[in-house]
């Protein structure tokens, strides 16, 4: 080939390969299988008139592509603000924060207040605690000093063992019949999403999301550590915070949707860098939450059609997620 033409072709070539690499064919195969789960979810088992079958479907769809969605984003962000791929958001005490919220408005207004008071009121209530529980709480760890991993855990472990303290004071001196029905609402629950919030959760998600992508190539430099990233000019305290309030709204959504999840965000986010393999956070968010979508509406789609609500997808993936959580930490042990 002449030297021109090779010249003018070498680029393309080059393109075409970056094209192919590794993480779009990773986006490319996850991609298609969160689709296959989509289709299968919507259509499997359908019975009846369609103009009913796809309405109540598809908003259950979209209640778990959104708690997908934030779970996913919340803890790939965490990982990347903590530097460390081991942590998650709940590990500072949002699901214990969660059942104290439930288990005070029963303790001082009655189960009937679980049904008399207003949805959008009590969704927008544990919104507000949670996300300013954890403004405050990342704001002090993070933000204004830089504290340990060590410390980190503790403050996560000691809350958590606070929250679930003050829980169980509450329950000794509850109705028995308050509590069972009250118990319901302490795990996450994928097959009943509240749907009713949808859209409003749907438009703070947007702006979120809107945020996100403006910070992706920032994000990329904080993974290289706090002294590097302002040496490379990033405004790491402002950056900071705007990440962990993110991270907490996105965590207060999931979290009034569906309950508290543990380890799911792990899940997805260990695999994520796993099979992207790279940190690069246009590669490892898309992938995240494709797998979580893949995860989450697969599973509910075997559940219900498969397994005949025999098991709950929350325990199966919490389980897959703690014994991800467990190799991670052995295997960090072992360095």
């Amino acid at each position: 080939m002449p030297p021109e033409l090779s010249a003018m072709a070498s680029p393309l070539i080059g393109l075409r390969r970056r094209a192919w690499s590794r993480p779009v064919l990773v986006l490319l195969i996850l991609s298609a299988l969160a689709l296959v789960s989509i289709i299968c979810f919507m259509t499997l088992g359908a019975k009846g008139s369609w103009s009913f079958v796809l309405p109540f479907r598809g908003r259950k769809l979209l209640g778990l592509i959104l708690v997908g969605y934030s779970v996913a984003v919340s803890t790939v962000m965490f990982q990347t603000a903590t530097n460390n791929r081991i942590l998650t958001p709940s590990i500072m005490g949002f699901d214990s924060l969660y059942v104290l919220l439930q288990t005070s408005l029963v303790f001082f207004f009655g189960i009937g207040s679980l049904i008399s008071i207003n949805a959008d009121l009590h969704f927008l209530l544990e919104m507000v605690v949670m996300i300013g529980f954890a403004s405050a709480l990342f704001s002090w760890l993070f933000v204004w000093q830089e504290r340990s991993l060590h410390l980190l855990v503790l403050v996560g472990i000691v809350f958590g063992i606070m929250f679930r303290s003050i829980v169980s004071f509450m329950q000794r001196l509850m109705d028995p019949n308050a509590f069972n029905v009250l118990q319901d609402s302490f795990f996450a629950s994928f097959s009943r999403v509240d749907t009713e919030h949808l859209w409003f959760a749907y438009a703070v998600l947007a702006l979120v999301s809107f945020g996100i992508v403006r910070m992706v190539n920032v994000m990329d430099v904080l993974t290289l550590g706090r002294a590097n990233a302002i040496n490379l000019g990033v405004n790491y305290k402002r950056t900071i915070t705007l990440m962990l309030i993110m991270v907490s709204v996105l965590v207060a959504v999931s979290t009034a949707l569906v309950g508290p999840v543990t380890f799911f965000g792990l899940l997805v986010a260990s695999l994520a860098h796993a099979l992207v393999g790279t940190s690069k956070h246009k590669y490892v968010l898309p992938a995240a939450v494709l797998l979580a979508i893949i995860c989450l509406v697969g599973g509910q789609t075997a559940l219900e059609r498969i397994f005949a609500f025999d098991t709950a997808l929350s325990i199966i993936i919490e389980f897959l997620g703690g014994i991800v959580f467990i190799f991670l930490v052995l295997r960090r042990t072992a360095r």
